[in-house]
């Protein structure tokens, strides 16, 4: 997909963007921008072009012993609105009933940052962490919950900035509104603001 992110090229298009809203790009107070906000792109856009499977390859076997629910709950969740290129943030709390394999609890947050650092809208990224967790690790059910504020709402237009958006994806055995409701009152106990 992609070589990484080039910072070059985002160095001088924030030049030119700066210049465009009547900036002078080379004043003292502004000299670094450009490369300062090449490097945090290349930080928010990691994710272009990685495989968020590749973290669920060391899944080990169960045995006999599955269908125990696995919940990790209040991962920071950081992203950038599509729409706008602002960011958006907040948590996400991720559940699955394993089917054959598990997997070691540090993958669960690194599918989501992989998934997270690219450009997103919040509502594709909770189903692209619930499609990967079922691709990566077959379980007998997936559900995504993503808690998060957005920029684009909290500081433009309607200017809502204590506004909390909560996107819900769900695959097999999770989508049953008993199984989807226990997960829930779980994810329920964890304090409800943003990371």
């Amino acid at each position: 997909m992609s070589g990484g992110v080039d910072r070059e090229r985002v160095a001088a298009a924030v030049r030119e963007l700066l210049g465009a809203i009547g900036e002078d790009p080379d004043k003292e107070e502004l000299a670094g921008t450009p490369e300062r906000v090449a490097e945090a792109y290349a930080e928010f856009f990691a994710g272009v072009g990685a495989d968020p499977l590749a973290h669920l390859a060391d899944a080990v076997p169960v045995g006999d012993e599955t269908g125990e629910l696995v919940l990790v709950r209040d991962i920071a969740l950081r992203s950038v609105c599509e729409h706008h290129l602002l960011p958006f943030r907040g948590r996400a709390h991720v559940a699955y009933r394993p089917g054959a394999r598990v997997v070691g609890l540090g993958a669960i947050p690194k599918v989501v940052n992989t998934l997270a650092a690219r450009p997103q809208v919040q509502e594709r990224l909770g189903e692209q962490i619930a499609e990967a967790l079922q691709a990566g690790l077959e379980p007998e059910g997936v559900l995504v919950v993503l808690e998060a504020s957005h920029g684009c709402v909290a500081d433009r237009g309607s200017r809502q900035s204590e506004a909390l958006v909560v996107t819900v994806a769900s695959r097999g055995a999770l989508s049953r509104p008993g199984e989807r409701a226990e997960v829930m009152a779980l994810i329920g106990g964890s304090d409800r603001r943003p990371a």
